[in-house]
């Protein structure tokens, strides 16, 4: 919170005596809970019912010759090794072509980055990796994905081989061993990108116009917690014990990893950035992509509920019908 205040600050959209903003609200800010800031916002968090599918579909080839990482593994040591999985824009159904997202987490230190491609085949996802390779400010060493085929293939592997990137893969159908990027696939991907059908080049635009400004203010402004060990509670019981809050922007620099000249280069596009001016942006983008896709996948849903109605049997009608008398 200390980074956005101090942001807001330096720009003027918040001065001490205007829009009841003061050091008295400063400091509530400054020891304000996620628990508490959770419970605000989950009213407006609740008011979209649609939820995601899982477009996953394992990958056989060269899955044995792929090294196999599990959770509880040995925490990297320092930035470099990335967690990598996709998400589905595909609103209720996974018929037709739709628009992913492929989603990069830095093991360590948390850094992310994001890219919206046409579909799951194998050259955008090379191209995705690609973008990715361009985009982050420090080496990468190595990748982890999950068992699917646009990952599991010819086309990743040698692109790795002759990037000199360290592949593994999870266990097949062990989300946990991937828990770090399926967290980020929520409070990244869905929570700014949602849930809606997305299968236009507009859309997809929109999103790769979305993922930067995200990716800004997750990377430079937004802490995260990590795990550090355990201890035991008041009556004995194993207690998860996490370290302090800091973006990825000062894990990275605590890490030690960056020259000086990287370093002040970092600094210099943090200080350029304005957190508002990112939010707005952020909110414009989010409001055309629900004009867009909001009432099409609804649209879609109602038909798919229309044709699973139509294709019902009678005798589920009258168990229906049956139920809804008994309860009027």
């Amino acid at each position: 919170m200390v980074d956005w205040l101090d942001a807001m600050e330096a720009t003027g959209d918040l001065v001490y005596g205007q829009d009841r903003y003061s050091q008295h609200v400063r400091d509530e800010l400054l020891t304000i809970s996620a628990a508490t800031i959770d419970r605000h916002l989950k009213p407006l968090r609740d008011q979209d019912p649609i939820r995601g599918k899982s477009a996953t579909k394992p990958g056989a080839l060269l899955r044995n010759s792929i090294s196999v990482r599990k959770a509880g593994d040995e925490i990297e040591a320092e930035p470099g090794f990335f967690e990598v999985d996709t998400v589905a824009h595909c609103g209720p159904t996974l018929k037709g072509e739709f628009a992913r997202t492929v989603n990069f987490t830095d093991m360590y230190t948390g850094w992310v980055f994001t890219t919206a491609i046409k579909n799951n085949s194998q050259t955008h996802i090379v191209s995705a990796f690609e973008k990715f390779l361009e985009a982050v400010p420090f080496m990468v060493t190595g990748i982890d994905s999950d068992n699917g085929s646009e990952f599991i293939n010819h086309e990743v592997l040698g692109w790795s081989a002759q990037k000199k990137i360290f592949y593994t893969r999870s266990r097949p159908y062990q989300k946990n061993d991937q828990a770090t990027i399926e967290s980020k696939n929520n409070h990244l991907v869905r929570r700014y990108g949602f849930y809606y059908r997305y299968d236009t080049p507009h859309q997809r635009e929109l999103l790769n116009q979305l993922w930067p400004l995200v990716c800004d203010r997750l990377n430079y402004y937004t802490p995260t917690k990590k795990p550090i060990g355990y201890t035991t509670d008041a009556v004995g019981r194993r207690k998860r014990v996490y370290d302090k809050p800091l973006s990825p922007y000062h894990r990275l620099l605590a890490a030690g990893v960056l020259s000086p000249a990287q370093e002040a280069e970092l600094a210099a596009y943090k200080a350029s950035l304005n957190v508002v001016e990112i939010a707005r942006k952020i909110t414009s983008i989010q409001q055309r992509l629900i004009e867009n896709a909001k009432e099409p996948t609804r649209r879609l849903e109602r038909e798919l509920e229309y044709a699973a109605a139509a294709a019902m049997p009678d005798a589920e009608w009258i168990k229906i019908d049956q139920r809804r008398a008994r309860s009027a």
